[in-house]
């Protein structure tokens, strides 16, 4: 991790720009859950996702970002190949509220008023807060009662950009988050009818789509290393 740090650092000073490039827009796509219940593989968008992002370009291989997602998340046991789980025949839905923040790191040069640099995959590091629903008690049996949490993610995702036409671009992007809780499925140690799965395992959720941003400031006029 130091190695990276360090590493996104050098990028950073030996390419500085005198000049920002903004790019604000939206992203729609499916989200999945990945857990105690239901289905185990990794992307299996199966509920839908969106939000807001907005982007400012440090120089052309670095991007700081943020972003809003409005994310929902299911899973039914009768989706599972694992038998154990087809034959317990649980399900759940919830909805994700999250802030994230991070550092896109293109793997090319990108600036969308140069043609011969107008595209390029990347990598993503962020962190994110988000908000979700949570089961506080049970005052009679299978009879639950809700509250809300917040909690924490280490997001990560890989990404393809290019531009569309004009000062537009679109993006496609995959991004894991791992959480640091157990209950996005309402799992409650508390609770016996909400005890289940593994306890030492944490909840993931996925979110992958598509993003189209404008972009606007100052042309893009990044310095040259002496």
């Amino acid at each position: 991790m130091k190695k990276l740090i360090v590493f996104f650092a050098f990028i950073s000073i030996t390419t500085s720009s005198i000049a920002q490039i903004h790019e604000i827009g939206v992203f729609v796509g499916g989200s999945n859950y990945i857990g105690d219940i239901g289905s185990e593989y990794y992307i299996n968008p199966n509920d839908f996702m969106g939000g807001l992002i907005y982007k400012k370009n440090i120089n052309p291989r670095m991007a700081l970002r943020g972003t809003f997602t409005y994310a929902h998340i299911s899973a039914d046991d009768t989706n599972s190949t694992n038998q154990q789980r087809y034959y317990r025949g649980i399900g759940f839905n919830n909805s994700i509220k999250e802030l994230a923040v991070g550092l896109e790191f293109n793997f090319f040069e990108y600036n969308i008023d140069d043609f011969r640099k107008s595209k390029t995959p990347y990598l993503l590091v962020e962190l994110a807060a988000f908000n979700y629903n949570i089961v506080s008690k049970e005052p009679a049996p299978k009879n639950y009662e809700y509250t809300s949490n917040t909690s924490f993610a280490i997001p990560f995702g890989i990404g393809y950009k290019t531009k569309l036409f004009h000062d537009f671009a679109v993006a496609f992007e995959l991004r894991a988050r791992y959480t640091f809780v157990d209950d996005l499925d309402y799992n409650n140690p508390k609770i016996n009818t909400l005890t289940f799965g593994n306890p030492k395992s944490n909840d993931w959720y996925m979110l992958s789509g598509i993003s189209i941003v404008y972009t606007f400031g100052r042309p893009p006029c990044y310095a040259t290393p002496y």
